[in-house]
């Protein structure tokens, strides 16, 4: 059984339908063609997948669609001209904190939403809200400089 689903998607309203067990990844990525948040483990244990959802961080992954109707979703492309996440993205080019691209947009996230809310985090915060997110490729210390670097963009250190 399906239903029509309708969230605001990067500021703009979006209807489309979706079966009752669909999750907000697959919905976002197959139905709304959104292809930013990336499908890897369907099991929240990654992070590639990660959105807002109305303002909370969350892996898309494990919410249903249905549980998203009426909700505001802020994916990787809507935080695009976003201050914070075009420093974050500098940042984690300039660091080399991008090597295959998978994890890219859940790390640019989970960033964006940490520096957005402090941005000045200890090694704790950082490592505690970065802890969601898996990279397979880089070994996190180009990412954790990229984060540093990103936040003292931010403060205007540099």
């Amino acid at each position: 059984m399906s239903r029509m689903i309708r969230v605001n998607l990067n500021g703009e309203e979006h209807e489309a339908e979706a079966w009752e067990g669909e999750s907000l990844l697959y919905f976002l990525r197959e139905r709304l063609g959104r292809f930013g948040s990336k499908n890897a483990c369907e099991q929240g244990e990654c992070g590639s997948c990660s959105v807002l959802l109305d303002g909370a961080l969350v892996c898309s992954c494990l919410v249903l669609a249905a549980a998203a109707e009426g909700s505001r979703v802020i994916t990787v492309e809507g935080l695009a001209d976003d201050p914070v996440t075009v420093a974050v993205q500098a940042a984690m080019v300039s660091a080399g904190g991008v090597q295959c691209g998978f994890c890219t947009p859940g790390f640019v996230v989970s960033l964006s939403d940490l520096l957005r809310r402090n941005p000045d985090p200890d090694e704790f915060e950082l490592r505690e809200a970065l802890s969601g997110n898996l990279c397979r490729c880089t070994g996190y210390l180009k990412i954790f400089e990229a984060a540093n670097g990103a936040a003292a963009e931010l403060r205007g250190a540099r």
